[in-house]
């Protein structure tokens, strides 16, 4: 029994929120991938990137909410999903056009994009704490619990309980629907094909009669809906402030070369590496060692490796062994 309460409060604390967190990362990190693997540079906007279309998905919520219009149990922000995209569309389709484009025309080097990309980041950054503040914005409705503790209790009589949140539920099925829907996209449709070819070979494409410019095109609107419903889910999950945003930046980039920049599949497990890593290092132990261990060697203190002040700072810690012994990342990136 001690065991199964052990096994529950560690699905708890430590397995539900990282496979959201997780989730969350790699929706993230496809955007960074795709841009990486397309446009042959860092974006590092997308932060700022989730931020605009999370703001946008808000503002509708905000007024779908004043109509009276909701999805019952499921948050409303859903809802207002379609609209927040198609915003997040139109930024980076006039960004591309007013900023990204002359470089591009101008083949200049990845460096000198990456740091066009900075001061993308920090406008962009500008607009959405102008647009909607700079404070924490709550905007999930809607039931809050799939599974609560009580419940959990009055159904198993386990002496621990276990809560499986709404928006941990969402974030999951929607990011599966999302990955299954891109992988399709890219391997399955003309278009697709054309972003991959593209991809491997410049040159060889423009010769086969691949239109670059709308290949740009959709990239930037496939990253404008992942980036959009990563930040969504991620907001729901937790709560809006645009800087956590500018600092998911670096677990975001941490997922991406772990598992290899430029190849989706490396984007997703280097999400749930990163997301499983910081969760399990800053994660006070003594619950669950208290349930698992014999008394005698139950511990006096919390267990806890890092604050979770420091969470930022174990993808920092495993984004470095990356590149010191394995550079090119989980699986092999720099192609989609």
């Amino acid at each position: 029994m001690d065991l199964l309460n052990a096994f529950v409060a560690l699905s708890n604390f430590v397995l539900i929120p990282a496979i959201a967190y997780g989730s969350q990362l790699a929706l993230g990190a496809l955007g960074v991938t795709l841009i990486y693997g397309i446009l042959r540079f860092s974006n590092f906007a997308h932060g700022d990137t989730m931020a605009f279309g999370t703001m946008v998905t808000i503002l509708f919520t905000w007024l779908f909410q004043s109509w009276g219009i909701s999805l019952g149990p499921v948050p409303t922000a859903l809802l207002a999903l379609p609209f927040g995209i198609l915003g997040c569309m139109a930024l980076l389709l006039f960004t591309d056009r007013v900023v990204y484009k002359f470089y591009r025309e101008q083949k200049a080097k990845p460096v000198i994009l990456v740091i066009v990309s900075l001061g993308v980041m920090f406008i962009m950054n500008g607009l959405v704490r102008f647009i909607i503040g700079p404070d924490d914005q709550r905007f999930a409705d809607g039931e809050r619990f799939i599974v609560s503790v009580r419940t959990f209790k009055d159904m198993t009589g386990l002496e621990e309980g276990l809560a499986i949140k709404t928006t941990q539920g969402i974030t999951v099925i929607t990011a599966v629907i999302v990955v299954a829907a891109l992988f399709w996209f890219l391997n399955r449709t003309r278009t697709g094909k054309s972003m991959r070819a593209y991809s491997d070979n410049e040159d060889l494409a423009l010769l086969s009669g691949i239109n670059p410019e709308r290949v740009v095109m959709i990239t930037w609107m496939i990253v404008a809906a992942l980036a959009t419903v990563a930040g969504v889910l991620y907001g729901l999950d937790k709560s809006f402030k645009p800087f956590t945003y500018f600092q998911l930046l670096l677990p975001i980039f941490a997922s991406a070369i772990v598992g290899g920049l430029g190849s989706p599949l490396g984007a997703i497990a280097g999400g749930f590496t990163i997301a499983f890593s910081e969760v399990m290092v800053t994660y006070a132990w003594k619950k669950v060692a208290g349930y698992a261990l014999p008394e005698s060697l139950a511990p006096d203190g919390l267990a806890q490796l890092l604050s979770t002040d420091y969470k930022f700072a174990v993808s920092f810690v495993i984004l470095l062994i990356v590149l010191l012994f394995r550079p090119t990342g989980l699986f092999a990136g720099k192609s989609v």
